[in-house]
């Protein structure tokens, strides 16, 4: 075999997934934050295959028409009908008719086939005729027995069903996962009979064939759980927590601190650098980068936010979409920002909306602030300037801007633009009437008081 040849996968896709009993089709459901087909997809990018074909099914649109969005209308074939996975995959032979190179085929609700396990089937290919992706399984149940001989040479793959007492006791089992030149997969294929009882169309018997026409299949190895299919709503949360497990642990390993990683939860594409400390219950959404030295304290929840170093987030803070906190600011307890720039050293430290805007480096955000930034039709800008002081409960009407080095009254609710250095305040002029409590009272008592003696009467 040649090395480094060129590389296409077919991703399978078209399993009904009834056993979810959801309306969403099972590849579509999310592990870290990203629908399964797509870390399929993401997978065979990561070696860059040049060629992806995700094999869907009639009964289910919205798997084709995700395909179609993410790799384009040629990237898609219709398995109709389904006749098993042998007839799945040559549903693509066509769209790979013109590829000359290595094709591996993997699986749209196997969401921890990631690139590593890719890359080891394709390495054995460079050597073998046919690479089988196996696992040591610790109950083989109903699994695929790899009948082996020698070191990884394939002798058969027999089904649960049919095999003889001595293969159920194998714990080598086949994944589904194989990779072989483009031209002898579906040659291969092409001699795959359905004369079973489904009448369905095996991939596993490629490998019979291939021993038939002298060929050498062989099986290279990977944990059981890198291969984890998901059928079940109880399966797809036990991929979530091996995905979360294994990611929390590299970054640990990277440097980042978690006291209780357990409770730390992570997005596929959550990038957090070394020097990070994370406290317990964080939940961390799509689109998340946080730079060293900052730190995320307990209970906050980020979306689509960027943090700078040494920032401080929380505890309860909430950063959504467009949130983008700069070096050394604090977003405290029960703050939430949506599209805002906060500037280097900028505090707002407790019980406040900023929602479209931007606060300049060393501003401070009163508790209680509100930046109304809807008027029920278009949002609208705030802008605080640098070094602008924010009184606690103001309610900033955008679109406003409060200038660098101006302050804001406690509970002034701002609607025209304050100049830099300039006090704004409004609100009533406070009156006091003396004695008006006590009286307020007394009058109060003799009424309880009354009503009691009527009571009593009656």
């Amino acid at each position: 075999m040649s090395q480094n040849r060129k590389r296409a996968a077919i991703i399978l896709a078209a399993g009904q997934g009834t056993r979810m009993k959801s309306t969403l089709p099972k590849v579509l459901h999310r592990v870290a934050g990203r629908a399964m087909m797509d870390l399929a997809i993401d997978a065979a990018e990561g070696l860059n295959c040049e060629r992806i074909i995700v094999v869907v099914g009639a009964h289910s649109p919205q798997v084709g028409d995700s395909a179609r969005q993410r790799l384009g209308a040629d990237s898609v074939v219709v398995q109709d009908p389904p006749l098993g996975t042998g007839h799945a995959v040559l549903a693509a032979k066509a769209a790979l008719s013109d590829f000359d190179g290595q094709v591996v085929v993997s699986y749209a609700d196997c969401p921890l086939i990631d690139t590593q396990t890719l890359k080891t089937v394709f390495d054995l290919a460079e050597t073998a005729d046919l690479a089988v992706l196996g696992f040591e399984a610790a109950d083989p149940g109903a699994y695929g027995r790899l009948v082996i001989e020698g070191a990884d040479d394939l002798s058969a793959i027999v089904e649960a069903k049919e095999a003889t007492p001595e293969q159920l006791v194998i714990r080598a089992c086949n994944s589904g996962v194989l990779a072989a030149d483009r031209a002898t997969l579906f040659a291969l294929l092409d001699e795959v009979k359905n004369d079973n009882a489904k009448g369905e169309y095996y991939l596993t018997d490629v490998v019979g064939i291939a021993r038939a026409r002298g060929l050498k299949p062989k099986v290279c190895f990977v944990a059981e759980e890198d291969v984890t299919g998901v059928n079940s709503q109880v399966e797809l949360a036990a991929a979530e927590a091996i995905w979360q497990s294994r990611r929390r642990k590299a970054l640990m390993l990277n440097g980042v601190t978690m006291p209780a990683p357990e409770t730390v939860f992570l997005s596929w594409d959550t990038h957090i650098a070394p020097g990070v400390v994370v406290e317990p219950n964080v939940v961390f959404a799509e689109g998340v980068s946080v730079a060293s030295g900052a730190v995320i304290r307990a209970f906050s929840h980020l979306e689509g936010a960027s943090v700078a170093e040494g920032a401080l987030i929380g505890p309860y803070a909430r950063l959504r979409p467009g949130a983008d906190i700069g070096k050394d600011a604090h977003i405290g307890n029960f703050v939430e920002v949506k599209n805002v720039r906060i500037g280097e050293g900028a505090k707002a430290n407790h019980l406040s909306y900023l929602g479209d805007g931007e606060v300049g480096a060393k501003a401070n955000i009163g508790a209680g602030t509100i930046f109304c930034n809807y008027d029920g039709y278009f949002k609208h800008r705030t802008v605080i300037g640098e070094g602008a002081f924010v009184g606690s409960n103001a309610s900033l009407v955008a679109p406003v801007t409060v200038g660098a080095g101006a302050i804001t009254g406690s509970g002034s609710v701002i609607t025209e633009d304050v100049h830099a250095d300039a006090l704004a305040f409004e609100r009533s002029r406070q009156t006091e009437k003396a004695g008006w409590a006590r009286a307020f009272r007394e009058r109060k008592a003799a009424e309880k008081a009354a009503q009691k003696a009527e009571k009593q009467k009656g």
